[in-house]
Parts: structure tokens; C-alpha cells; sequence
């Protein structure tokens, strides 16, 4: 063998985006960045710093805990614990028939009742989820989309029988269609149809909720398909342009609407690409708003943010080490200026958190809250000539893609030609191919590995949700004034033909106890249905 075959190959030094990183960086790196204009200071334009002058000094990021399974009797009982627990808002996971809107009882929904969320079929599951729980007190995030406006407005309606005023609730709806077509697949109706849907949510929100978030911009499940840090950070930002030419094509002024648009990312393994990624996109947004669409209001221009820990970097080989990968992720957030975060739990690659592992998961925020004294300095990282030069670079790698998107017509045409995903697609298999050579090391997976990896305690879902489930629908379908319901998705089904707002007909359709895949079907007899076109 030649001494040429023997030498190792040369390691290359690269963020997981696949950006190239030198040895060490200083002033010459910074050379094109002018600091007042490009960088500026906490609460300032364009709050690369953070949206706030004291950020966490001032207060804490809310601690949302992602949780919902079995049925709403369960899920509340949780969201008592996990409040008792010193949480300090609720975020709701639903399960799959709901999130493709069916109810309990469809033939779809076999064997899927309560497995990966809480099962919400009606206004009455609603009521039972939030018993006890007052909603004009605790801001409650949704992670529900295909029916976002159905499940808002079931929401609505028990903040109403509670006796809070609308104008005072306060939450988030993630209703983040685009990033479905794109990444989750969790699309019932074609994109223009959907997205009629969303502007309906935007406006009603923008007269009646003003306190409430009816968009969550989703980047995290567009990571968690396999996109890469920058492709993340393009495409949300860019899904949520298109969410504001909507509403500006509504008639809604920028001002009115946009200070309640909020974002949702991914806080991933990379721990200063994840911070630079966080830094670029307030900048990123704060341009848009003020260049683009010519905001003036300055809530218009902050990009608020929900993050969580990636659940794709978890293992099921060797599960305690995803406590670490997640205080990582967890740390990069909070450096990163979240407003709020959710910490996966150690268990989630075998199955939803039990008891335990969501009370770890939470300590993990609240050390780093209490204990770390990351709190005391707002963007300690800033000045850094690494984390400058790499928020630089990730922002110019994200505009290409931004400026691609607006080439071929915007995020519709787009997603309708495959741009979005066959990017993503390719990132994740050059990703796995890293991986399978060993250029990537996943700890305890292709490295440092284990065989002898003693069980943990898994939280179970049984058959018995379903059932429960099901007997509920049969009791509400009896007692029910059923000819109310027919009326109100009548009407429904009529202003769906239309161009009126939905929001009030569907909110008469709860009212009715109208039950959620009945409302579903209203809309798919109208809008159809949609299946995407494979591009290979």
C-alpha cells in the first residue's frame, strides 16, 4: 500500500448546514459589518440583540411544556401536575385523527385515539380538558393546523363559558398550513382553500382577539423532515411573507395584524449555528416588515418566538443521553432570545413522555433559569467574532433561498412545483450519508455504542381511550339538538361557496355541539380535498 493511501483524510470543519468554519475568527471577519446598523443593541432595530432592551432580566421565557394524550380527562390531570409543577403556560398536542380532522369514532381513526395527542372530537372534550383550568389566566399554545379554526374556536367558546372576555385571552394557534405542504403533511384541503382558512383566522383575531396569536410560523417541523438549519430559517421566514401578503390582499393593514404573527423554530445539536440562526431571523423579519410591506409599528417588525428542542436528534440507543442533548439545544434557545420553550423529554424516541421524564424535562429549564446565571446578560454571545461573522452568514444563505421562493411567484408555487421539499429531501439524505460514513457521530448510535442498554418506564396507550371516545360521541349525537346542527353547517357549507369570513359560522357550529369532523366534512364538500404530486 503507498504511503499516499495511508495518510487520514483531511477533516473538514463545517455547521450541521454544511457551512464552511475556520480555526478561529477576528476583525477581518467582520470587515463588511457596520455594528449600529447591521447588529444594533437588545430592543433596538433590527433586534438581532433580542426584542427586548433587558430580555430576561425583565422576565423569564415561558416555560410550555408540549403535552396531550388519551383522552381530555387525562391530559387535564397532566396539565394540573405540570402547572403544580411551576409551568407556567400550556401547549396542547392533539392526536392524528383530530389533527386530520376526524372525529373518534371514523373508520380513519382506528387505532389512533389518544396515541400520539389528546383526542378532541367535540366542545365538550374541549370543556373537559380545560376543567379547572382558567383561560383569561393561562396562555394556551395549539399545535393544530388542517383545523386550526375548528379547535380555536371550540377554545373560544370555553373561554366564553368560563366568563373571560375574548379581548383579554391570550395564546397561540400554529394554523401553519404552508409549513404542512411542505414538511408534516398533515393537509386535509387544497393550498388555496387552507389558506383562506388562515387569513379567516387572522382577520377574526386581528377584530376580536387581540391578545391572541393566530399563526405560529412553524419552522420546527420543517428541521424535524430534515431540512437543514438555514433551509429552516428561509422557509419559515419565508411562509410567513406569504401569510402577510394574504392579509394585506384581505384588506388588513400591516400594523393591525402583524404585531400577533408569531414563530416557531427548532433548537438544534449545533450549538452556536443554532444561536447565529435565532440572531438572523429577527433581522431577517424586522427588513421584511419595514422594507417590504412598510410597517411602522415596531411589534410589527419583532420576531417573536416559541422554541423546542429537536425530537429528531433524540435516540432511542442509549436514551439518557438525550437529557444532555436537550440542555444543549435548551441553552442555545435561551442564548438565542426565545420567548418561550419546550424541552423534550428523555423517553420521546420510544414514546409521549411519561410522568417523570416531562418533570426532568422541565427542571432542565428551570436550572437553566435559576441556576446558570445565563439570565443575568442579554446576548452574551454578542460581539463574539465567530457568532457575528456565522448570524451574518446565515442570513445571507437564507435570503437566496427567500429570494428563489419570490422568483418563482411565492410560497404556493413553490410548494406546488416541489422547491421546498426537494430541498429539504436532499439535506437530509446528504445528512444520513454523513452519518452512515461516520463523518457525522451521533453518540450511542454510530459511535460509542452500547448493546447492553437497560429499559426505561414508558408511558402506555391503550385501546380503552378509543372506546371512551366513542361512547362520548354516541351520548352527544343523542342529546344534541341535531336539527341546530344540520342548520349551522348548512349555513357553514354556504359560506364556504362564498367569500365571507368562516369564523362566525363555525362558531355557531360549536355552539350547536357540532362535532369536529362534521365541520371537516362541511368544508371538504366544498373545497375538495388535496394530494400532492410526487417530484422525484
Amino acid at each position: 500500500m503507498s504511503k499516499i493511501a495511508d495518510v487520514p483524510a483531511v477533516k473538514k470543519f463545517k455547521s450541521l448546514s454544511g457551512i464552511p468554519i475556520e480555526t478561529v475568527y477576528g476583525p477581518e471577519h467582520l470587515a463588511e459589518i457596520e455594528a449600529r446598523r447591521d447588529i444594533g443593541e437588545p430592543g433596538q432595530f433590527p433586534y438581532v440583540r433580542g426584542i427586548h432592551e433587558t430580555m430576561y432580566r425583565g422576565k423569564l421565557w415561558t416555560m410550555r411544556q408540549f403535552a396531550g394524550f388519551a383522552t381530555p380527562e387525562e391530559t387535564n390531570r397532566r396539565y394540573h401536575y405540570l402547572l403544580s409543577q411551576g409551568q407556567t403556560g400550556l401547549s396542547v398536542a392533539f392526536d392524528l385523527p383530530t389533527l386530520m380532522g376526524f372525529d373518534a369514532d371514523h373508520a380513519a381513526s382506528q387505532g389512533e385515539v389518544g396515541k400520539c395527542g389528546v383526542a378532541i372530537s367535540s366542545l365538550e372534550d374541549m370543556e373537559t380538558l380545560f376543567q379547572g383550568i382558567p383561560l383569561g389566566d393561562v396562555t394556551v399554545s395549539m399545535t393544530i393546523n388542517s383545523p386550526a379554526s375548528i379547535i380555536w374556536a371550540m377554545y373560544l367558546v370555553v373561554a366564553e363559558k368560563q366568563g373571560a372576555d375574548w379581548k383579554t385571552v391570550g395564546g397561540t394557534l400554529q394554523n401553519d398550513i404552508l409549513k404542512e405542504f411542505i414538511a408534516q403533511k398533515e393537509y386535509i384541503y387544497p393550498p388555496k382553500p387552507s389558506m383562506r382558512l388562515v387569513t379567516d383566522s387572522i382577520e377574526f383575531a386581528t377584530h376580536n382577539t387581540p391578545k391572541f396569536n393566530p399563526v405560529s410560523i412553524s419552522g420546527y417541523h420543517i428541521r424535524e423532515a430534515g431540512s437543514n438549519a438555514v433551509q429552516e430559517l428561509a422557509f419559515t421566514l419565508r411562509d410567513g411573507m406569504e401569510y402577510v401578503d394574504w392579509a394585506l390582499e384581505r384588506g388588513l393593514p400591516v400594523d393591525m395584524f402583524a404585531p400577533r404573527l408569531s414563530f416557531f423554530f427548532n433548537s438544534h445539536n449545533d450549538f452556536f449555528e443554532e444561536i447565529a440562526k435565532f440572531r438572523a431571523a429577527r433581522k431577517i423579519w424586522a427588513l421584511a416588515m419595514r422594507d417590504r410591506y412598510g410597517a411602522k409599528d415596531e411589534r410589527s417588525m419583532k420576531l417573536r418566538f416559541h422554541a423546542q428542542t429537536a425530537g429528531c436528534s433524540l435516540t432511542w440507543q442509549q436514551p439518557y443521553n438525550n437529557v444532555v442533548r436537550t440542555a444543549v439545544q435548551a441553552l442555545a434557545a435561551v442564548i438565542g432570545g426565545c420567548q418561550s420553550l419546550h424541552t423534550n423529554s428523555l423517553d420521546e424516541a420510544y414514546a409521549l413522555p411519561s410522568e417523570e421524564a416531562v418533570t426532568l424535562a422541565l427542571r432542565t429549564q428551570q436550572i437553566i433559569a435559576h441556576e446558570s446565571g445565563v439570565p443575568n446578560a442579554v446576548d452574551p454571545f454578542g460581539g463574539s467574532y465567530y457568532v457575528e461573522w456565522l448570524t451574518a452568514e446565515m442570513e445571507k444563505r437564507a435570503n437566496e433561498y427567500i429570494r428563489n421562493i419570490d422568483a418563482m411567484g411565492g410560497m404556493i408555487p413553490a410548494i406546488e412545483r416541489g422547491y421546498p421539499q426537494t430541498e429539504i429531501a436532499n439535506a437530509s439524505f446528504e445528512f444520513q450519508q454523513e452519518v452512515e460514513r461516520q463523518e457525522a457521530i451521533i453518540v450511542g448510535v454510530n459511535k460509542f455504542t452500547d448493546e447492553k442498554a437497560d429499559p426505561i418506564a414508558l408511558l402506555q396507550i391503550d385501546q380503552t381511550a378509543q372506546e371512551t371516545q366513542v361512547r362520548k360521541l354516541e351520548s352527544l349525537r343523542r342529546r344534541r339538538d341535531n336539527v341546530a346542527v344540520q342548520r349551522s353547517l348548512d349555513r357553514l357549507r354556504e359560506c364556504a361557496r362564498g367569500t365571507e369570513n368562516t369564523m362566525p359560522y363555525i362558531l355557531d357550529c360549536v355552539r350547536a355541539y357540532a362535532t369536529l369532523g362534521e365541520i371537516c366534512d362541511a368544508f371538504r364538500d366544498e373545497f375538495g380535498t388535496y394530494t400532492e404530486t410526487s417530484i422525484l
